[in-house]
Protein backbone atom coordinates (compact mmCIF):
# COMPACT_ATOMS: atom_id res chain seq x y z
CA UNK A 1 0.00 0.00 0.00
CA UNK A 2 0.95 3.56 -1.01
CA UNK A 3 -0.06 6.55 1.45
CA UNK A 4 -0.08 9.18 -1.14
CA UNK A 5 -0.07 13.74 0.76
CA UNK A 6 -1.85 16.23 -1.48
CA UNK A 7 -0.29 19.84 -1.24
CA UNK A 8 -2.70 21.75 -1.17
CA UNK A 9 -5.54 20.02 -0.32
CA UNK A 10 -8.14 20.27 -2.95
CA UNK A 11 -11.95 19.39 -2.65
CA UNK A 12 -13.02 15.94 -2.40
CA UNK A 13 -13.93 15.09 -5.80
CA UNK A 14 -10.61 16.23 -7.33
CA UNK A 15 -9.06 13.99 -4.14
CA UNK A 16 -10.94 11.09 -5.26
CA UNK A 17 -9.46 11.65 -8.89
CA UNK A 18 -5.89 11.99 -7.56
CA UNK A 19 -6.91 8.70 -5.78
CA UNK A 20 -7.27 6.81 -8.60
CA UNK A 21 -4.99 8.16 -11.18
CA UNK A 22 -2.69 6.56 -8.33
CA UNK A 23 -4.24 3.56 -7.77
CA UNK A 24 -3.57 3.10 -11.95
CA UNK A 25 0.43 2.81 -10.99
CA UNK A 26 -0.05 0.67 -7.09
CA UNK A 27 -2.22 -1.90 -6.15
CA UNK A 28 -3.13 -0.10 -3.38
CA UNK A 29 -3.12 3.24 -2.53
CA UNK A 30 -4.84 5.86 0.70
CA UNK A 31 -5.02 9.59 0.88
CA UNK A 32 -2.54 10.64 3.73
CA UNK A 33 -4.55 11.72 7.01
CA UNK A 34 -2.37 13.76 9.16
CA UNK A 35 -1.25 10.79 11.53
CA UNK A 36 0.30 8.96 8.22
CA UNK A 37 3.65 9.06 7.03
CA UNK A 38 3.50 9.46 3.22
CA UNK A 39 5.14 7.70 0.42
CA UNK A 40 4.56 9.54 -2.20
CA UNK A 41 4.26 13.79 -1.66
CA UNK A 42 2.48 15.66 -4.72
CA UNK A 43 3.07 19.63 -4.61
CA UNK A 44 0.29 21.14 -7.04
CA UNK A 45 0.67 25.23 -8.15
CA UNK A 46 -2.22 26.25 -10.55
CA UNK A 47 -2.57 29.15 -12.38
CA UNK A 48 -5.71 30.64 -14.57
CA UNK A 49 -5.22 33.67 -16.88
CA UNK A 50 -7.69 36.23 -18.49
CA UNK A 51 -7.38 34.69 -21.59
CA UNK A 52 -8.61 31.61 -19.94
CA UNK A 53 -4.61 29.79 -20.03
CA UNK A 54 -4.99 26.99 -17.24
CA UNK A 55 -0.98 26.38 -16.27
CA UNK A 56 -0.23 23.49 -13.56
CA UNK A 57 2.89 22.07 -12.32
CA UNK A 58 3.84 19.27 -10.01
CA UNK A 59 6.37 18.05 -7.96
CA UNK A 60 6.25 14.24 -6.84
CA UNK A 61 8.37 13.72 -3.65
CA UNK A 62 9.23 9.71 -3.78
CA UNK A 63 12.05 8.92 -1.30
CA UNK A 64 14.91 10.61 -2.40
CA UNK A 65 13.53 11.50 -5.67
CA UNK A 66 11.68 14.47 -7.24
CA UNK A 67 9.85 14.23 -10.74
CA UNK A 68 8.26 17.58 -11.94
CA UNK A 69 5.79 18.11 -14.52
CA UNK A 70 4.04 21.07 -16.59
CA UNK A 71 1.31 21.48 -18.22
CA UNK A 72 -1.15 24.49 -19.95
CA UNK A 73 -4.26 24.48 -22.24
CA UNK A 74 -5.59 27.15 -23.89
CA UNK A 75 -9.61 27.83 -24.18
CA UNK A 76 -11.30 29.99 -26.37
CA UNK A 77 -13.85 30.75 -23.62
CA UNK A 78 -14.19 31.50 -19.81
CA UNK A 79 -16.57 28.90 -18.84
CA UNK A 80 -19.26 27.82 -16.66
CA UNK A 81 -18.50 27.71 -13.40
CA UNK A 82 -18.52 23.88 -13.63
CA UNK A 83 -16.71 23.70 -17.07
CA UNK A 84 -13.72 25.92 -14.63
CA UNK A 85 -13.34 23.24 -12.73
CA UNK A 86 -13.32 20.18 -14.70
CA UNK A 87 -10.68 22.35 -16.54
CA UNK A 88 -8.88 22.60 -13.50
CA UNK A 89 -9.18 19.23 -12.50
CA UNK A 90 -8.32 18.00 -15.62
CA UNK A 91 -5.21 19.54 -15.98
CA UNK A 92 -4.00 18.54 -12.37
CA UNK A 93 -4.34 15.03 -13.02
CA UNK A 94 -1.99 15.83 -16.40
CA UNK A 95 1.26 16.68 -14.12
CA UNK A 96 0.11 14.07 -11.45
CA UNK A 97 0.02 11.55 -14.39
CA UNK A 98 3.26 12.01 -16.09
CA UNK A 99 5.18 12.51 -12.43
CA UNK A 100 3.87 8.53 -11.66
CA UNK A 101 4.71 7.92 -15.41
CA UNK A 102 8.22 9.25 -14.84
CA UNK A 103 8.26 7.63 -11.07
CA UNK A 104 7.49 4.52 -12.55
CA UNK A 105 8.06 4.10 -16.04
CA UNK A 106 5.05 2.71 -16.99
CA UNK A 107 3.09 4.41 -19.68
CA UNK A 108 -1.13 4.50 -19.10
CA UNK A 109 -2.14 4.59 -22.54
CA UNK A 110 -5.42 5.57 -21.52
CA UNK A 111 -3.97 8.62 -19.70
CA UNK A 112 -6.07 10.51 -17.72
CA UNK A 113 -9.31 8.67 -18.55
CA UNK A 114 -10.71 6.91 -15.13
CA UNK A 115 -14.18 6.83 -16.42
CA UNK A 116 -15.96 3.82 -17.79
CA UNK A 117 -17.02 4.89 -21.35
CA UNK A 118 -14.34 6.44 -23.06
CA UNK A 119 -16.61 5.97 -26.39
CA UNK A 120 -19.22 7.96 -25.13
CA UNK A 121 -16.54 11.12 -24.80
CA UNK A 122 -15.96 10.46 -28.66
CA UNK A 123 -19.76 10.29 -29.69
CA UNK A 124 -20.25 13.62 -27.09
CA UNK A 125 -17.09 15.11 -29.79
CA UNK A 126 -18.87 14.21 -32.79
CA UNK A 127 -21.95 15.28 -32.03
CA UNK A 128 -20.67 18.87 -31.49
CA UNK A 129 -19.50 18.71 -34.70
CA UNK A 130 -15.39 17.84 -34.68
CA UNK A 131 -14.00 15.99 -37.18
CA UNK A 132 -12.12 12.61 -36.23
CA UNK A 133 -9.06 14.20 -36.70
CA UNK A 134 -10.08 17.30 -34.04
CA UNK A 135 -11.09 14.68 -31.82
CA UNK A 136 -7.75 12.96 -32.26
CA UNK A 137 -6.37 16.14 -31.16
CA UNK A 138 -8.45 17.10 -28.02
CA UNK A 139 -8.19 12.90 -26.60
CA UNK A 140 -4.37 13.71 -27.02
CA UNK A 141 -3.85 17.14 -25.26
CA UNK A 142 -6.55 16.81 -22.94
CA UNK A 143 -6.82 13.53 -21.89
CA UNK A 144 -3.39 11.74 -22.77
CA UNK A 145 -4.59 9.09 -24.87
CA UNK A 146 -2.44 6.85 -26.66
CA UNK A 147 -3.06 6.76 -30.57
CA UNK A 148 -3.78 3.19 -30.21
CA UNK A 149 -6.77 3.54 -28.18
CA UNK A 150 -8.14 6.75 -29.61
CA UNK A 151 -7.83 4.75 -33.06
CA UNK A 152 -9.85 1.93 -31.71
CA UNK A 153 -12.47 4.32 -29.91
CA UNK A 154 -12.50 5.83 -33.50
CA UNK A 155 -13.57 2.17 -35.27
CA UNK A 156 -15.52 1.06 -32.47
CA UNK A 157 -17.61 4.66 -33.36
CA UNK A 158 -17.64 3.90 -36.86
CA UNK A 159 -19.56 0.51 -36.10
CA UNK A 160 -21.82 1.63 -33.90
CA UNK A 161 -23.49 4.25 -36.13
CA UNK A 162 -23.42 1.43 -39.44
CA UNK A 163 -25.11 -0.93 -36.41
CA UNK A 164 -27.55 1.53 -35.47
CA UNK A 165 -27.93 4.29 -37.96
CA UNK A 166 -30.34 6.05 -35.83
CA UNK A 167 -28.42 5.86 -32.78
CA UNK A 168 -28.35 9.56 -32.57
CA UNK A 169 -32.55 9.29 -31.97
CA UNK A 170 -32.92 6.22 -30.49
CA UNK A 171 -33.48 8.13 -27.11
CA UNK A 172 -37.19 8.13 -28.38
CA UNK A 173 -37.75 4.24 -27.40
CA UNK A 174 -36.17 1.76 -24.59
CA UNK A 175 -34.55 -1.19 -24.33
CA UNK A 176 -35.88 -4.12 -21.65
CA UNK A 177 -33.52 -5.78 -19.24
CA UNK A 178 -34.93 -8.58 -17.10
CA UNK A 179 -32.72 -9.94 -14.53
CA UNK A 180 -32.68 -13.59 -13.55
CA UNK A 181 -30.96 -13.90 -10.52
CA UNK A 182 -29.86 -17.79 -9.92
CA UNK A 183 -27.26 -19.58 -10.90
CA UNK A 184 -25.78 -23.54 -10.46
CA UNK A 185 -22.74 -22.04 -8.46
CA UNK A 186 -21.56 -17.91 -8.06
CA UNK A 187 -17.94 -17.66 -9.71
CA UNK A 188 -15.07 -15.87 -7.59
CA UNK A 189 -15.01 -12.76 -9.36
CA UNK A 190 -18.45 -12.22 -9.83
CA UNK A 191 -20.66 -9.31 -8.25
CA UNK A 192 -23.74 -10.00 -10.22
CA UNK A 193 -27.07 -10.65 -8.44
CA UNK A 194 -26.32 -14.63 -8.61
CA UNK A 195 -28.11 -16.91 -5.85
CA UNK A 196 -27.90 -21.09 -5.70
CA UNK A 197 -30.83 -22.07 -7.78
CA UNK A 198 -31.17 -25.60 -5.98
CA UNK A 199 -31.48 -23.79 -2.57
CA UNK A 200 -33.61 -21.17 -3.88
CA UNK A 201 -35.90 -23.79 -5.01
CA UNK A 202 -36.19 -25.84 -2.20
CA UNK A 203 -37.19 -22.80 -0.63
CA UNK A 204 -40.20 -21.79 -2.83
CA UNK A 205 -38.16 -18.71 -3.90
CA UNK A 206 -37.78 -19.65 -7.49
CA UNK A 207 -41.44 -19.66 -8.00
CA UNK A 208 -42.32 -16.30 -6.21
CA UNK A 209 -39.55 -14.38 -7.37
CA UNK A 210 -41.24 -15.49 -11.14
CA UNK A 211 -44.64 -14.67 -10.25
CA UNK A 212 -43.22 -11.16 -9.34
CA UNK A 213 -41.31 -10.97 -12.79
CA UNK A 214 -44.40 -11.82 -14.84
CA UNK A 215 -46.34 -8.87 -12.67
CA UNK A 216 -43.33 -6.65 -13.63
CA UNK A 217 -44.19 -7.19 -17.35
CA UNK A 218 -47.22 -7.51 -17.79
CA UNK A 219 -47.90 -4.06 -15.45
CA UNK A 220 -44.61 -2.52 -17.45
CA UNK A 221 -46.33 -3.64 -20.94
CA UNK A 222 -49.44 -1.67 -19.89
CA UNK A 223 -47.32 1.39 -19.01
CA UNK A 224 -45.92 1.20 -22.43
CA UNK A 225 -48.99 0.84 -24.32
CA UNK A 226 -50.55 3.72 -22.97
CA UNK A 227 -47.82 5.86 -23.60
CA UNK A 228 -47.15 4.60 -26.93
CA UNK A 229 -43.53 3.98 -26.33
CA UNK A 230 -41.77 1.56 -28.42
CA UNK A 231 -38.92 -1.05 -27.39
CA UNK A 232 -35.79 -1.40 -29.44
CA UNK A 233 -34.20 -4.37 -27.81
CA UNK A 234 -34.73 -6.48 -24.73
CA UNK A 235 -31.78 -8.10 -22.98
CA UNK A 236 -32.38 -11.15 -20.29
CA UNK A 237 -29.33 -11.53 -17.52
CA UNK A 238 -28.26 -12.32 -14.44
CA UNK A 239 -27.30 -14.12 -12.58
CA UNK A 240 -27.87 -17.26 -15.61
CA UNK A 241 -31.12 -16.98 -17.18
CA UNK A 242 -30.96 -20.58 -18.28
CA UNK A 243 -30.93 -21.51 -14.96
CA UNK A 244 -34.28 -21.72 -14.68
CA UNK A 245 -36.36 -24.61 -15.66
CA UNK A 246 -37.29 -24.86 -20.22
CA UNK A 247 -40.74 -24.63 -18.86
CA UNK A 248 -40.56 -21.71 -16.56
CA UNK A 249 -38.32 -20.02 -19.75
CA UNK A 250 -41.34 -21.00 -22.34
CA UNK A 251 -44.21 -19.21 -19.83
CA UNK A 252 -41.97 -15.88 -18.86
CA UNK A 253 -41.37 -15.40 -22.85
CA UNK A 254 -44.93 -16.11 -23.44
CA UNK A 255 -46.06 -13.39 -20.65
CA UNK A 256 -43.25 -10.97 -22.58
CA UNK A 257 -44.57 -11.15 -25.95
CA UNK A 258 -48.34 -11.19 -24.93
CA UNK A 259 -47.83 -8.10 -22.13
CA UNK A 260 -45.15 -5.74 -24.61
CA UNK A 261 -46.00 -3.42 -27.40
CA UNK A 262 -44.89 -4.55 -31.29
CA UNK A 263 -42.89 -6.71 -30.33
CA UNK A 264 -42.70 -8.10 -34.10
CA UNK A 265 -40.86 -4.56 -34.13
CA UNK A 266 -38.33 -5.12 -31.56
CA UNK A 267 -34.63 -5.42 -33.27
CA UNK A 268 -33.25 -7.65 -31.36
CA UNK A 269 -33.66 -10.45 -28.20
CA UNK A 270 -30.80 -12.06 -26.08
CA UNK A 271 -30.75 -14.45 -23.76
CA UNK A 272 -27.15 -15.14 -22.15
CA UNK A 273 -26.96 -18.59 -21.27
CA UNK A 274 -23.61 -17.55 -20.14
CA UNK A 275 -22.79 -20.56 -17.88
CA UNK A 276 -22.83 -24.22 -19.87
CA UNK A 277 -24.07 -26.71 -17.31
CA UNK A 278 -27.83 -24.73 -17.53
CA UNK A 279 -28.02 -25.51 -21.46
CA UNK A 280 -30.04 -28.47 -22.51
CA UNK A 281 -32.64 -29.28 -25.61
CA UNK A 282 -35.22 -28.61 -24.64
CA UNK A 283 -34.54 -25.52 -23.59
CA UNK A 284 -32.96 -24.18 -26.71
CA UNK A 285 -36.32 -25.71 -28.55
CA UNK A 286 -38.22 -22.68 -26.19
CA UNK A 287 -36.01 -20.23 -27.26
CA UNK A 288 -36.10 -21.45 -31.20
CA UNK A 289 -40.55 -21.61 -30.54
CA UNK A 290 -40.14 -17.53 -29.77
CA UNK A 291 -37.32 -17.01 -32.72
CA UNK A 292 -34.82 -15.91 -29.85
CA UNK A 293 -31.63 -17.16 -31.54
CA UNK A 294 -28.89 -14.58 -29.87
CA UNK A 295 -27.73 -15.89 -27.04
CA UNK A 296 -24.30 -16.27 -24.82
CA UNK A 297 -22.59 -19.30 -24.21
CA UNK A 298 -19.39 -18.39 -22.31
CA UNK A 299 -16.43 -20.35 -21.45
CA UNK A 300 -14.23 -17.69 -20.03
CA UNK A 301 -11.33 -20.24 -19.96
CA UNK A 302 -10.37 -23.30 -21.75
CA UNK A 303 -8.34 -24.63 -18.92
CA UNK A 304 -10.30 -26.53 -16.54
CA UNK A 305 -8.31 -26.33 -13.63
CA UNK A 306 -8.86 -22.59 -13.89
CA UNK A 307 -12.78 -23.12 -13.83
CA UNK A 308 -12.73 -25.33 -11.12
CA UNK A 309 -10.69 -22.64 -8.73
CA UNK A 310 -12.65 -19.66 -10.09
CA UNK A 311 -16.25 -21.55 -9.34
CA UNK A 312 -17.63 -22.94 -12.35
CA UNK A 313 -18.77 -26.61 -12.30
CA UNK A 314 -18.59 -27.12 -15.64
CA UNK A 315 -15.83 -28.60 -17.78
CA UNK A 316 -14.31 -27.35 -21.14
CA UNK A 317 -15.60 -30.04 -22.66
CA UNK A 318 -18.99 -29.11 -21.54
CA UNK A 319 -18.81 -25.42 -22.98
CA UNK A 320 -17.71 -26.67 -26.80
CA UNK A 321 -20.29 -29.49 -26.64
CA UNK A 322 -22.84 -27.21 -25.58
CA UNK A 323 -22.07 -24.40 -28.03
CA UNK A 324 -22.49 -26.93 -31.15
CA UNK A 325 -25.71 -28.27 -29.32
CA UNK A 326 -26.60 -24.80 -29.78
CA UNK A 327 -25.45 -24.29 -33.51
CA UNK A 328 -27.63 -27.24 -34.46
CA UNK A 329 -30.79 -26.25 -32.72
CA UNK A 330 -30.48 -23.21 -35.02
CA UNK A 331 -28.76 -20.44 -32.85
CA UNK A 332 -27.66 -17.90 -35.74
CA UNK A 333 -25.82 -15.48 -33.39
CA UNK A 334 -23.57 -16.80 -30.62
CA UNK A 335 -21.19 -14.91 -28.26
CA UNK A 336 -18.36 -16.05 -26.17
CA UNK A 337 -17.01 -14.46 -23.21
CA UNK A 338 -12.98 -15.00 -22.58
CA UNK A 339 -11.63 -13.29 -19.18
CA UNK A 340 -7.98 -12.02 -19.45
CA UNK A 341 -6.29 -12.94 -16.01
CA UNK A 342 -7.90 -15.49 -14.22
CA UNK A 343 -6.10 -17.33 -11.67
CA UNK A 344 -3.07 -19.29 -12.73
CA UNK A 345 -2.87 -18.37 -16.51
CA UNK A 346 -0.64 -16.60 -18.57
CA UNK A 347 -0.05 -16.30 -22.44
CA UNK A 348 0.23 -19.57 -23.01
CA UNK A 349 -2.91 -20.39 -21.44
CA UNK A 350 -4.61 -17.53 -23.28
CA UNK A 351 -3.32 -18.27 -26.95
CA UNK A 352 -5.16 -21.97 -26.16
CA UNK A 353 -8.25 -20.64 -25.39
CA UNK A 354 -8.12 -18.26 -28.63
CA UNK A 355 -7.14 -21.78 -30.60
CA UNK A 356 -10.19 -23.79 -28.90
CA UNK A 357 -12.42 -20.28 -29.83
CA UNK A 358 -11.38 -20.64 -33.43
CA UNK A 359 -12.72 -24.17 -33.69
CA UNK A 360 -16.35 -22.75 -33.16
CA UNK A 361 -16.15 -19.02 -34.80
CA UNK A 362 -18.86 -17.19 -32.50
CA UNK A 363 -20.50 -14.70 -34.21
CA UNK A 364 -19.18 -12.36 -31.83
CA UNK A 365 -16.41 -12.45 -28.68
CA UNK A 366 -15.99 -10.45 -25.65
CA UNK A 367 -12.77 -10.30 -24.04
CA UNK A 368 -13.24 -9.10 -20.84
CA UNK A 369 -10.01 -8.31 -18.16
CA UNK A 370 -10.51 -9.21 -14.81
CA UNK A 371 -11.51 -6.74 -12.52
CA UNK A 372 -11.17 -7.03 -8.89
CA UNK A 373 -14.81 -5.96 -7.59
CA UNK A 374 -15.23 -5.03 -4.34
CA UNK A 375 -17.55 -7.14 -2.87
CA UNK A 376 -16.29 -10.67 -5.21
CA UNK A 377 -14.86 -13.50 -3.11
CA UNK A 378 -11.47 -13.06 -5.24
CA UNK A 379 -10.92 -9.52 -4.30
CA UNK A 380 -11.77 -10.49 -0.62
CA UNK A 381 -9.24 -13.43 -0.30
CA UNK A 382 -6.33 -12.21 -3.07
CA UNK A 383 -3.98 -14.38 -1.47
CA UNK A 384 -5.81 -17.60 -2.72
CA UNK A 385 -5.41 -16.07 -6.74
CA UNK A 386 -2.33 -15.70 -8.86
CA UNK A 387 -2.95 -13.40 -11.66
CA UNK A 388 -0.92 -12.32 -14.41
CA UNK A 389 1.21 -9.42 -14.47
CA UNK A 390 0.46 -5.77 -16.40
CA UNK A 391 3.17 -6.75 -18.69
CA UNK A 392 1.55 -10.51 -19.13
CA UNK A 393 -2.28 -8.87 -19.09
CA UNK A 394 -1.15 -6.23 -21.98
CA UNK A 395 0.59 -9.08 -23.93
CA UNK A 396 -2.56 -10.93 -23.81
CA UNK A 397 -5.00 -8.06 -24.52
CA UNK A 398 -2.93 -7.47 -27.82
CA UNK A 399 -3.41 -10.99 -29.09
CA UNK A 400 -7.03 -10.63 -28.90
CA UNK A 401 -6.78 -7.75 -30.57
CA UNK A 402 -4.92 -9.04 -33.31
CA UNK A 403 -6.29 -12.78 -33.70
CA UNK A 404 -9.80 -10.93 -33.86
CA UNK A 405 -8.78 -8.91 -36.78
CA UNK A 406 -7.24 -11.68 -38.82
CA UNK A 407 -10.26 -13.44 -38.51
CA UNK A 408 -12.81 -10.81 -39.66
CA UNK A 409 -13.87 -9.32 -36.21
CA UNK A 410 -14.44 -5.63 -35.28
CA UNK A 411 -14.56 -4.12 -31.69
CA UNK A 412 -17.93 -2.30 -31.69
CA UNK A 413 -18.37 -1.57 -27.49
CA UNK A 414 -15.55 -0.99 -24.74
CA UNK A 415 -16.01 -0.42 -21.51
CA UNK A 416 -13.31 -0.05 -18.76
CA UNK A 417 -13.58 -0.74 -14.67
CA UNK A 418 -12.08 0.02 -11.46
CA UNK A 419 -9.04 -2.17 -10.06
CA UNK A 420 -9.34 -3.75 -13.78
CA UNK A 421 -5.87 -5.41 -14.32
CA UNK A 422 -3.36 -3.76 -16.53
CA UNK A 423 -5.43 -0.45 -16.41
CA UNK A 424 -6.86 -2.43 -19.71
CA UNK A 425 -10.23 -2.62 -20.91
CA UNK A 426 -13.18 -5.32 -21.93
CA UNK A 427 -14.01 -4.88 -25.79
CA UNK A 428 -16.82 -6.95 -27.26
CA UNK A 429 -15.88 -8.07 -31.07
CA UNK A 430 -18.34 -9.37 -33.76
CA UNK A 431 -18.40 -10.82 -37.48
CA UNK A 432 -20.01 -7.68 -39.45
CA UNK A 433 -23.48 -7.71 -39.15
CA UNK A 434 -23.94 -9.47 -35.84
CA UNK A 435 -23.07 -6.63 -33.51
CA UNK A 436 -25.59 -6.62 -30.22
CA UNK A 437 -27.86 -3.44 -30.42
CA UNK A 438 -28.42 -3.61 -26.91
CA UNK A 439 -24.42 -3.42 -25.99
CA UNK A 440 -24.14 -0.55 -27.99
CA UNK A 441 -27.75 1.57 -26.40
CA UNK A 442 -26.55 0.61 -22.60
CA UNK A 443 -22.78 1.22 -23.00
CA UNK A 444 -23.28 4.74 -24.86
CA UNK A 445 -26.09 5.58 -22.10
CA UNK A 446 -28.12 6.43 -25.93
CA UNK A 447 -31.59 5.33 -24.50
CA UNK A 448 -33.62 4.40 -20.94
CA UNK A 449 -33.08 0.97 -19.90
CA UNK A 450 -36.00 -0.21 -18.07
CA UNK A 451 -34.82 -3.00 -15.33
CA UNK A 452 -37.30 -5.66 -14.98
CA UNK A 453 -36.57 -8.71 -12.20
CA UNK A 454 -34.30 -9.17 -9.25
CA UNK A 455 -31.20 -6.58 -9.05
CA UNK A 456 -32.33 -4.79 -12.40
CA UNK A 457 -30.92 -1.35 -13.00
CA UNK A 458 -33.00 1.38 -14.61
CA UNK A 459 -31.36 3.66 -15.99
CA UNK A 460 -33.61 6.99 -16.68
CA UNK A 461 -31.84 8.87 -19.61
CA UNK A 462 -32.90 12.89 -20.07
CA UNK A 463 -31.94 13.52 -23.88
CA UNK A 464 -33.07 17.29 -22.56
CA UNK A 465 -30.76 17.39 -20.10
CA UNK A 466 -28.14 14.67 -20.37
CA UNK A 467 -28.78 13.92 -16.63
CA UNK A 468 -29.15 10.49 -15.78
CA UNK A 469 -30.70 8.57 -12.96
CA UNK A 470 -30.68 4.96 -11.85
CA UNK A 471 -33.58 3.48 -9.84
CA UNK A 472 -32.46 -0.49 -8.57
CA UNK A 473 -34.60 -3.22 -7.81
CA UNK A 474 -33.65 -5.31 -4.71
CA UNK A 475 -30.72 -7.74 -5.66
CA UNK A 476 -31.87 -10.94 -3.06
CA UNK A 477 -34.86 -13.09 -3.94
CA UNK A 478 -36.30 -12.21 -0.68
CA UNK A 479 -36.36 -9.00 -0.42
CA UNK A 480 -37.90 -8.98 -4.41
CA UNK A 481 -40.48 -10.98 -2.99
CA UNK A 482 -41.23 -9.19 -0.37
CA UNK A 483 -41.39 -5.66 -2.42
CA UNK A 484 -41.29 -5.89 -5.74
CA UNK A 485 -45.18 -4.46 -6.18
CA UNK A 486 -44.12 -1.22 -4.09
CA UNK A 487 -40.68 -1.27 -5.90
CA UNK A 488 -42.10 -1.28 -9.47
CA UNK A 489 -44.97 1.75 -8.47
CA UNK A 490 -41.68 3.86 -7.76
CA UNK A 491 -40.36 2.98 -10.82
CA UNK A 492 -43.60 3.79 -12.85
CA UNK A 493 -43.60 7.30 -11.06
CA UNK A 494 -39.84 7.87 -12.24
CA UNK A 495 -41.01 7.25 -15.63
CA UNK A 496 -44.05 9.43 -16.12
CA UNK A 497 -41.57 12.17 -14.60
CA UNK A 498 -38.85 11.66 -16.73
CA UNK A 499 -41.06 11.32 -20.19
CA UNK A 500 -43.94 14.28 -18.31
CA UNK A 501 -46.45 12.09 -17.98
CA UNK A 502 -49.64 13.18 -16.06
CA UNK A 503 -51.05 10.21 -13.92
CA UNK A 504 -54.95 9.38 -15.19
Amino acid sequence: MKVLKINPAYPQDFMRVFHDITNLFFEDTKIAKKEMVPDLEVHFTHSISDDHLIKTEAELHAEDEIYRSHYEQQYESEGTEREQKIRLKRALSHVLLDTLEQMTEIKQQWGILTGIRPTKLYHKFRKAGLTDEEIHQKLVSEFSLSDEKIDMLKKIVQTQLKTIPDLDQIHQEVSIYIGIPFCPTKCAYCTFPAYAIQSNRKQGRVATFLDGLHYEIEEMGKWLKENNIKITSVYFGGGTPTSIEADEMDALYKTMFDSFPHMEEVREITVEAGRPDTITEEKLEVLKKWGIDRISVNPQSYTDETLKAIGRHHSVQETIDKFWMARKSGMNNINMDLIIGLPNEGLDEFEHSIEETEKMMPESLTVHTLSFKRASEMTHNKEKYKVADRKTAEAMMHRAHSWTEEHGYTPYYLYRQKNILGNLENVGYSLPGEESIYNIAIMEEAQTIIGLGCGASTKLVNNATGKINQYHNPKEPAQYILTYQDAFDKKIDALNELYDIVKK
